[in-house]
C-alpha cells in the first residue's frame, strides 16, 4: 500500500492508542474545568495563576468556566504556570489504512459512475458482477498509486 515505512505506521498507531486512552481518561472533561481542577488541587488562586501566566484574571476565569476558547499560546502560558506541559496530538478517527480504503472506494465509485454514464449513452448496460470486479480493481489501483489521484475531488 504505497511507500509507508512500518516504523512510521507503528508510531502513528502507538500515538493514536495513547491519544484514545487520554481522551477516555479525561471523561469528556474540557480543558477549562481541567485547568480549574489542577489549580484548586495546587491550592492556587485565579489571581496568582493569572499573575504567574501573565494573562488577565478574567481570561483565566472565562477559560475555566468554558466561556472562552483560549488559543494555544495562552493555554501554554497558563499550563506552564501550573507546572504542566501542553500536549496536542491529532487523533485519527480510524486507521490510516481504513481512511485510504474508504477514499479509494469513493473515487473508484466516481470513476465507475462516469463509465456507466458513458456506457448508457451507447445503450450498453454493464453486468453487475463485472461492475463490482472493475470497482475492486480500480480501488486497488488507487491504493497502489502515489496518492495524488486518491485525494483529487
Amino acid at each position: 500500500m504505497g511507500s509507508f515505512s512500518s516504523s512510521e505506521k507503528l508510531l502513528i498507531e502507538e500515538v493514536m492508542q495513547v491519544a484514545r486512552k487520554a481522551k477516555e481518561s479525561s471523561r469528556g472533561l474540557s480543558i477549562g474545568p481541567l485547568i480549574k481542577m489542577i489549580r484548586t488541587q495546587l491550592r492556587m488562586s485565579q489571581k496568582i495563576l493569572s499573575r504567574r501566566a501573565g494573562v488577565p484574571q478574567s481570561t483565566v476565569s472565562r477559560i475555566e468556566n468554558g466561556e472562552k476558547n483560549a488559543n494555544l499560546f495562552t493555554l501554554n502560558k497558563i499550563l506552564h504556570a501550573l507546572f504542566c506541559d501542553l500536549v496536542v496530538v491529532p487523533m485519527l478517527v480510524e486507521s490510516v489504512d481504513a481512511i485510504r480504503r474508504r477514499q479509494a472506494r469513493k473515487q473508484a465509485e466516481n470513476h465507475m459512475r462516469y463509465l456507466k454514464g458513458t456506457m448508457n449513452l451507447e445503450e450498453q448496460e454493464p453486468d453487475s458482477k463485472l461492475v463490482r470486479e472493475l470497482l475492486t480493481q480500480e480501488e486497488d489501483r488507487l491504493l497502489q498509486g502515489p496518492g495524488s489521484e486518491l485525494w483529487e475531488e
